[in-house]
């Protein structure tokens, strides 16, 4: 699944090829995947001028003149824009075509994609519904609320972080990266982690996620920016995906196992229960 460096770098891409565009029509192959009657998707968007592309957490919101549609790529969606014909493709299921003549299509092999229209004002109501946490910027996300979320958690630490309510963004693949440059164990209780332990942890997602959006996010199976090129990302991973290759701190061989039904990366040696 993308996760929040994948999504900003889709939305960097769709900012610089698509803001200004105006919708002639939209072509829907798969309604299921429209959470409101397809009909009055289709006729509020038409002849709507996008004006922005922005991200909360791994959401993607197009901002038109008139309504907000918010985009969850779930686990394998993309968008690709073309300036003239679109090629046949059987996961390609959602068709943007602008007034230009260009066509953005949104493909996604599983179908898992969502689409949410809404009016502006419903905008900020819909994240708190969804317990959004803060982005993992170091204006916005701050230590003593996520400390005093820790301490008084009795969740394992990765299935927290991975809810989202603490902290946006993070996944399966950024989490296991966050927990082993802090040196905590994915078992953890959340609260009994230390202060200093707590204070390495936020940093480090900072940190991490930065250097993440830098090098465009991780290209691990199918994940592609809007111009169809992979991420960097995956060749900077210290544990995530390592299976048996040495800690890059210590030499102990990585090891995985199941956390939350989650496949998750650790070293047993830096990251002791």
């Amino acid at each position: 699944m993308p996760e929040l460096p994948e999504v900003e770098t889709v939305r960097r891409g769709l900012e610089r090829l698509v803001v200004g565009k105006t919708i002639a029509s939209i072509d829907i192959r798969v309604p299921k995947m429209i959470k409101c009657n397809v009909d009055d998707f289709v006729e509020t968007l038409r002849h709507q001028t996008l004006k922005a592309v922005q991200r909360r957490g791994k959401y993607l919101i197009f901002l038109f003149e008139e309504a907000v549609v918010i985009s969850h790529l779930r686990m394998e969606g993309k968008y690709l824009l073309f300036k003239d014909k679109v090629p046949d493709n059987k996961h390609f299921h959602v068709f943007f075509h602008f007034t230009d003549g260009s066509t953005l299509v949104y493909q996604d092999v599983r179908k898992f994609g969502t689409f949410n229209l809404l009016a502006q004002d419903e905008l900020t109501d819909f994240f708190r519904q969804k317990k959004i946490g803060p982005e993992p910027t170091s204006e916005l996300f701050q230590f003593k609320a996520f400390q005093a979320a820790l301490q008084s958690s009795s969740k394992k630490i990765k299935p927290y972080l991975l809810e989202q309510t603490v902290v946006a963004g993070l996944g399966n693949i950024y989490v296991d990266e966050a927990l082993w440059a802090a040196q905590v164990h994915p078992l953890r209780l959340s609260s009994s982690l230390t202060s200093a332990e707590m204070k390495q942890l936020h940093k480090g997602i900072i940190a991490l996620m930065a250097f993440a959006i830098e090098k465009g996010g991780s290209t691990i199976r199918t994940y592609q920016n809007t111009m169809g090129m992979d991420g960097h990302m995956q060749n900077y991973l210290k544990v995530y995906g390592q299976t048996d290759h040495p800690c890059p701190r210590c030499g102990t061989p990585i090891e995985k196992i199941k956390v939350g039904g989650r496949g998750t990366h650790f070293c047993p040696k830096c990251q002791k229960l």
